[in-house]
């Protein structure tokens, strides 16, 4: 089995994301992006394999996300999920429950921005179920 992952983007792919991988279906990649503690503003790169997704969460702060290379989806809580492709901007609002992943098929990036980073904190909460997804991701 082939385990490189794929060039979809011209970011970095980075390190796997074994830190957060408790709360991530699947395997991850981040490449933090910025790291000027004058400018604090977070930004990483963050790879999904296929039918990769994180758990619900939300943010404090509020988060943006920015597609970059392949095929993935956000949800908010209770709305329909959006398919992301690059160039696809998701502006999140502080406190709202999420989650976002790759599509079943495709790897998929994202820039991932931290708003608001001296207060923003993550909340994790419980994980996507496969029947969740299913119902998300289908056309």
């Amino acid at each position: 089995m082939n385990t490189e992952v794929p060039k979809i983007s011209d970011f970095p792919v980075g390190n796997e994301n074994t830190g957060y991988a408790q709360y991530f279906s699947g395997k991850s990649w981040l490449a933090p992006l910025t790291g000027n503690s004058d400018l604090n503003v977070p930004i990483s790169n963050v790879t999904f394999e296929p039918g990769c997704r994180n758990n619900w969460h939300s943010h404090t702060g509020g988060q943006i996300l920015i597609a970059v290379g392949g095929e993935g989806y956000y949800q908010e809580r209770g709305k329909q999920a959006i398919c992301m492709v690059p160039g696809d901007v998701i502006e999140i609002a502080p406190n709202v429950e999420h989650w976002h992943g790759a599509a079943p098929d495709s790897w998929f990036s994202h820039l991932a921005i931290t708003c608001n980073p001296e207060t923003n904190e993550n909340t994790w909460l419980d994980p996507v179920t496969g029947e969740q997804y299913a119902e998300a991701v289908k056309e």
